[in-house]
């Protein structure tokens, strides 16, 4: 027999009814339930609100964290015991393993058992059976994988699982994959943290002789060359180097390049799944990296020419990191590469003893937003002091100790920076020398300090589910320079004193 439904007003409405009988209320009262149902009754369900995801750093000393979302949930991930077995990211073909099953514990007796072996009880936990290749499958087709570094996947793993393939014999599942997007495991969520590299994480590779590396890191302290304690955070690389010298220089004109970098880097993060009625996409994003700088590099000698107007440039390290941040339920990691160089740019004919300390800190990266699309962001806040400036005969030299920097999510790269903090002399003399060396000099000399910083946004920032941009951003030239030095007037020249020692 058909029953009709009632509406929510006529449920209301029949439980005020029946509570005024109930309770007998006053006319003095019962204006005021009948306002209080009536508000109930029209006031609308509150909407959503937007989940914030906390950014943090992920747990150290744990397993390797997974988040798998299901293709039919919206795009929410959620924390799993799954783990990435294996992974090849040529095929996009890998292995899932799920956590054994707990086996069943007995409960200690009081005394020795008196069944019999062949007695079984009906309360008895019955025996576990062996893994079937028609079990239920841990993942289905659809499903998004969310990993952490795992076997085969040293930069993480976000995939779409596009097969169910079947069972293996350790019982796990393999499957075939394809790159997937974070909008599909973040959803209408947002996010928005930055989260320091460990300097403890990071491998640091020598390129040239005599690289020393130190750092230093919350409960860990590694002390930095000649006992100066780093601040915490930070990772320390020194060099020395020598340039070519010349042609025609003297030997105690020999050029080298003596310093350190130290930098304390951080991740900056966010994700706006609002989408402002744009669909699967994000309404906002952001990757970016960031840190305090602090470098302190001398440049002696006379550098030889640059061949064809290029600058002569030694890289001296390379630094690689796979940061993994929780962003809630989810590891996405960061793949971050530093390679520290020195460059110098000189035309042969000036002899100097310069040297520079440089303080101060970085950003860059790419923003999203509906209304400008991807946007790069470049800023620098840098001061150097000079520490010595000496300037013989007329010309230009310029030395650069600096880094250039990727950032990526899951081994694809999304920014790419050239952060080159340098010093520069300039003497503009007149000298007349006579046979025996001495004579009068008379100009005048400058020592700068700068900072260039100079990149790009990547296609691949389109990890994040926005549209495609067709080429490369540029996140346009910064540039930056400052007195360090000044001197002129009259000096007299004397003959040339051997170096001792």
């Amino acid at each position: 027999m058909h029953r009709p439904k009632l509406n929510r007003h006529a449920l209301l409405s029949a439980a005020v009814i029946a509570a005024l009988l109930t309770t007998g209320c006053s006319t003095s009262s019962a204006p005021t339930t009948e306002s209080a149902a009536a508000k109930a009754a029209e006031t609308p369900v509150a909407a959503a609100v937007q989940e914030q995801l906390a950014v943090v750093p992920a747990p150290s000393g744990t397993a390797t964290p997974t988040a798998v979302a299901d293709g039919g949930e919206g795009g929410t991930a959620k924390k799993t015991s799954l783990k990435v077995a294996s992974y090849d990211r040529k095929s996009g073909r890998a292995v899932i393993s799920s956590p054994p099953a707990p086996k069943p514990t007995d409960e200690p007796s009081a005394g020795p058992s008196t069944a019999s072996p062949s007695a079984s009880s009906p309360t008895s936990p019955p025996a576990t059976p062996p893994a079937s290749p028609s079990a239920q499958p841990p993942v289905a087709v659809g499903d998004i994988i969310a990993s952490a570094p795992a076997p085969g996947a040293p930069d993480g793993v976000l995939a779409e699982v596009t097969e169910v393939v079947g069972a293996t014999e350790d019982g796990g599942t393999t499957v075939e994959t394809e790159p997937a997007k974070l909008n599909s495991v973040l959803g209408e969520r947002k996010a928005e943290g930055t989260v320091p590299v460990d300097p403890a994480a990071v491998d640091v590779e020598p390129l040239v002789k005599g690289v020393k590396v130190s750092w230093a890191k919350t409960g860990g302290l590694h002390f930095g060359p000649e006992g100066a304690e780093l601040p915490l955070g930070s990772l320390r690389i020194d060099v020395g180097a020598a340039v070519a010298t010349a042609q025609g220089a003297p030997a105690s004109a020999s050029a080298s390049v003596d310093g350190f970098v130290q930098l304390a880097p951080e991740v900056a993060f966010s994700y706006d799944g609002s989408g402002s009625g744009t669909g699967a996409s994000p309404g906002g994003a952001f990757l970016g990296l960031s840190g305090d700088w602090a470098s302190q590099w001398s440049l002696k000698g006379r550098a030889a020419v640059s061949t064809e107007g290029q600058p002569i440039r030694i890289p001296f390290a390379r630094l690689h990191a796979d940061p993994v941040i929780q962003v809630g339920p989810i590891p996405v990691v960061v793949n971050l590469d530093l390679t520290c160089y020195i460059q110098v740019t000189a035309d042969g004919r000036v002899t100097v003893d310069v040297e520079q300390d440089l303080k101060g800190d970085f950003r860059v990266g790419g923003t999203f937003s509906w209304a400008k699309g991807w946007t790069p962001v470049s800023e620098s806040d840098m001061k150097g002091e000079p520490l010595k400036a000496g300037i013989r005969a007329a010309g230009d030299v310029k030395a650069t100790l600096g880094a250039e920097a990727t950032v990526g999510l899951y081994g694809t790269v999304g920014v790419t920076a050239d952060l080159a903090p340098y010093i520069r002399a300039h003497a503009n003399a007149a000298a007349e020398v006579s046979s025996d060396g001495t004579g009068s000099v008379t100009g005048a000399y400058a020592l700068y300090g700068g900072v260039d910083l100079t990149g790009s946004l990547q296609l691949q920032l389109t990890i994040f589910g926005t549209p495609l941009f067709q080429t490369k951003i540029p996140l346009g030239a910064l540039h930056h320079e400052w007195l360090l030095a000044k001197g002129e007037g009259t000096a007299t020249a004397s003959p040339p004193t051997k170096p001792t020692g």
